[in-house]
Order: C-alpha cells, then structure tokens, then sequence
C-alpha cells in the first residue's frame, strides 16, 4: 500500500490573510466580537504586522473601544514608519473621537507626503471639513482638482465648503460645472439656489423647469430640484407658485424614507418625566463648563444670528452645531445596567454627569480653539438641558423661540437632506413642534432662571436691546460691532451660512401669512395641540 503524498506545508502568512478576511466578513455581517477574538489570535502570532494592526483597529471601534482602535493605528504606524496612509486612516479616526485639531494637522501632513495622490487629497478635505474647517478643505480639494479633474462628487464637495466659508461666487460656478456633467444632481441644485437671493434679473427658474420637465431618475433628486424651484420663486415674489412646488418636494421626499415621529415624541415625554423637580434640584453645584454657551431652538429660529452676534466679540469662539453632547450621553447610557431604568432616559440619571461633562468640555474646547468662550449651537440640544444642567452646571442655556407658523414654515421649506425627518410633513411637523414646546415648557419648570428665552422677531426688530441681553447673560461686555453682519465672518456650517452674511432684517416676520390656506394641516395639528396657530404664542 503507498504512502500518502505528503501535505504542502502551512503557510502562516497565507492562514493571517485569509483570517483577516474572515475577520472583515464577520464586522460587514454584525459579529463584532467574534472579529476581536480572530484579532488577538492574529496579533499574537504577528505582534508586528501592519495589516494584523488595521484590521485590530477595526476590529476594537466595531466592539466599541476607540481607544484601543488607536493604539493599534499608532502600532502600525511605528510598523510602517509613518506610512502616509496610514495617517490619513488615523485622522479620521481622530475625528471620530473628536480630537479634530488633532486630525486635521495629521491629515494635512499625510495629503503634504502624497503630493501626486489626489485621493488622498480629496479624503483630507472631506476630514478637515468634518472637523469643522472648510476654509482648510478648500485647499485639500483643489489640490485634489488638479490632480483629478472634475469629478462632479469633488465639485459638490468643494462647493459645499465654499458656502460654509462664505465664497459663494466660487461655490456657484462649481455647482453649474458638476451640474453640466450630472444633470440630475438634485442636492447641487438646491445648493445652487441657497447661495444668494435670486432676482428677475438673476436666476435658475427655467432651467429648474427644464430640468423637472425632462424628469429625475430618483424621486429625491427631484425632490431637491423643487426645493430649488420653490426657493426661487419665493425670492422672486412668486409665492403661490413656490409653495405649489414646495408642497410637491416634501411629499415627494417623505414618500422615500421611513421615519417614526411616535418614537421622538415618546422619548420626549420620557425624558420630561425622569428629569424631574428633585432630579434637578440635585445638581451639581461647580464651576464646570462656565466657557460654554448652549444656543438651543428649533431650527431656523435666528440661532445662527445669535451665535454671529456673540462670537463678534472676539471672545467666544463659534463650535459649530456639535452632536458631541447627545453623542456621549448616548454612550455613556448604553452603559448603564438596563434594569437600572425602564426607558434610556432613566437609564441617563445613572450616568457619571462629571465625568460626561469632562468628556464634553475636551472635545468642545479642542474644536473651537484658544477662546474665552464658545458656543455649540446644536439646535436639538433642547433635548439635552436637564443632562447639560447637571453636567455642566455654570453652562450659560440660550434659548431662541419664534412665531410657531413661521418657525414650521420656515423648517417645512429648507431642505436637510438627512436631517430633521419630522420636516416633510405638515402633521408631523407640528406634532413635532408640539413635543418642543412641552420640552422647553418643562425645562423652564425644573430649571427656573437657568434659561435665556430670547424671541426672533425681538432679535430682528430690536437687535441692539436684544443683543445686549444676550451679551449680559453670557458674561460679556457689549459693543456695536456685534451688530455688523461681515463676510469675513467665520466659517457657518449651517443652512443659515448665505442669509447670516446679510445684514438684519424682518422680512421673513409673518412670512407664512401667505400660505394660511396651504398650511392648514399645520394649523389644525398646531390648534389640536393648543397652540395659536396665527402666531400669538
């Protein structure tokens, strides 16, 4: 009988990259910790390896642990000797943990390293912008033009840092060049719309109509280009016509995704119902967070105006819309033993609250720089005042409030793209902003005196009065250059960044007056909700 032929022998290496692709497969399908136990084999058979440490990298933040996803990208940086790509991959990751000078000093020496690789470049500006610097990105991505050409993707992306920073000549004529190369680029075309104030002389209104006329191969590309339209009309005066095609885009726009508003306004009311009286009497009484200022509102209520009027100062530095404070607060609940609460709001109360204030402070503070002061002018924090209050109790709450019909009209006809789902349609709107007034209704209850209520319309009619109350609250001395409206303002990375460049003005007051009749789904959940649906609230 013969000997069976011998085995081949084994390749280790060959069994660490077939692991580390099994190890992918199980992240992509779910299995984080299965990932991480195919990790710590492979890291201790090569301690060394740089593809071994990026996928432990991946492995440890798919399981939830930055961290250690750090430690391993710094590992294979040392493996690699500072391998330029690597860099970038850490940059992101640094981003991530909200660490953003940080991120985007090493991205702009990894994109320095990569002159020829305009990849690398593009991913630097998309990093840099994410961190809140799309003066920086622009130069990232014209680096990244130069070596790549046009690709409309990289025109949109430049273009939208160039709104954020106030060029928005440049931002135009790149949007009609990626519109020339993709017609049905509906985003671009609302961007296009927003970058000024259109006039008879000066506008897109025929070739938006050519362009809905031809059709839009996916509903939310045509939603977009009748944001677009209506935006224009309304700037022209026409405003049957606007809010005719208004009415078309969001009904068009929400038929394209599921949301479940019952959800939010339940966790509101859990929220209302653990954060009590005694809870907030309770609060801790220090000194954290006395250099933070919230801005909290619906949207489109003049937050971004009174974040320009406190940052003109030149003590306060502007954050930007963070979600680094619900993020945390997220996190740190996942954490929290499940029976210690019936709902994740009462789950919250069992939070270490210095600790997350702590936490907050570092990124904040490391995003808006050297300051005085500074402002996160996230407007859905109102979630969060009675977290903020015993995290951070010397926090200065700012709150901005506006007509109730002029408010939902004013969300109902901007387009967020995938933010604010409750905006496209009427009923769910207001049942929406229904939940706010009862949140801020509450906060006012359990926080007397620890909120600054301040009125749109107050802001615009009587901006000096207004502005000083505002300066008072935050500790700041006034001066009449709060109230200059500047293009070399700072950087707004809002749908705000156009209209805060203008000078104040009260033109938008009663603005939904005209579409009483088109808003009466509106004003009957509004009315159903005790809420004067004309205004007087």
């Amino acid at each position: 009988m013969s000997a069976a032929p011998p085995r081949p022998p084994v390749d280790p290496v060959a069994q660490a990259v077939q692991a580390i692709r099994t190890g992918y497969a199980m992240i992509a399908n779910g299995r984080a910790a299965d990932a991480l136990e195919v990790s710590r084999r492979l890291l201790d058979a090569f301690p060394a390896s740089v593809q071994v440490l990026v996928f432990a990298a991946e492995a440890s933040l798919a399981n939830g642990d930055p961290h250690a996803a750090l430690a391993h990208l710094d590992a294979a940086l040392q493996a690699s000797n500072g391998d330029s790509a690597l860099k970038i991959k850490k940059a992101e990751l640094l981003q991530q943990m909200r660490q953003r000078r940080a991120a985007i000093a090493l991205v702009a020496e990894a994109a320095a390293e990569l002159p020829g690789d305009g990849r690398a470049s593009w991913r630097a500006g998309a990093i840099t912008n994410s961190c809140n610097d799309p003066r920086a990105a622009i130069a990232h991505y014209e680096r990244a033009r130069s070596l790549l050409g046009d690709p409309p993707p990289l025109l949109y992306d430049l273009a939208v840092a160039q709104f954020f920073s106030g060029e928005f000549d440049d931002a135009e004529r790149n949007l009609d060049r990626m519109l020339a190369a993709d017609p049905q680029a509906g985003h671009a075309l609302y961007l296009r719309s927003t970058l000024r104030r259109q006039t008879p002389d000066r506008n897109h209104v025929a070739d938006l109509e050519q362009r809905l006329a031809a059709g839009f191969e996916r509903p939310a590309a045509e939603a977009a280009a009748r944001y677009a339209l209506a935006k224009e009309l309304e700037d022209l005066g026409e405003h049957e016509r606007s809010f005719a095609e208004l009415s078309k885009a969001a009904s068009t726009l929400r038929a394209t995704f599921q949301y479940d508003l019952a959800s939010e306004l339940q966790a509101m009311d859990d929220i209302c119902r653990a954060y009590t009286p005694e809870v907030m009497a309770d609060a801790a009484d220090g000194d954290e967070g006395a250099d933070a200022i919230f801005i909290v509102g619906m949207p489109r209520t003049g937050t971004t105006l009174a974040e320009r009027m406190l940052a003109r100062t030149g003590h306060v530095a502007a954050a930007g819309e963070l979600l680094d404070f619900g993020n945390l607060l997220g996190l740190m609940t996942g954490r929290v033993d499940p029976a210690a609460g019936a709902n994740p709001a009462e789950r919250s109360l069992h939070v270490d609250f210095a600790s997350l204030g702590r936490e907050y402070l570092r990124g904040a503070r490391d995003t808006a720089g050297p300051c005085r002061m500074f402002i996160d002018k996230m407007p859905i924090n109102f979630l969060y005042l009675g977290a903020i209050r015993k995290a951070l109790p010397k926090a200065r709450i700012v709150h901005l409030s506006r007509d109730p019909l002029d408010t939902c009209y004013a969300v109902y006809k901007t387009l967020f793209f995938s933010a604010y789902k409750f905006s496209y349609d009427q009923s769910e709107l207001a049942d929406y902003y229904a939940g706010y007034r009862r949140m801020m209704r509450h906060w006012h209850e359990v926080m007397p005196g620890q909120i600054l209520d301040i009125r749109y319309e107050d802001l615009v009619r009587n901006p000096e009065a207004e502005s000083r109350r505002l300066l008072e609250w935050c500790g700041l001395e006034w001066h009449p250059g709060v109230l200059e409206a500047g293009g070399a303002d700072a950087a707004v990375a809002t749908a705000s960044a156009a209209q805060v460049r203008e000078p104040v003005h009260s033109r938008s007051i009663h603005s939904s007056r005209r579409h009483l009749d088109g808003l009466a789904p509106l004003r009957e959940r509004l009315a159903l909700a005790g809420l004067d649906p004309v205004g007087a609230n």
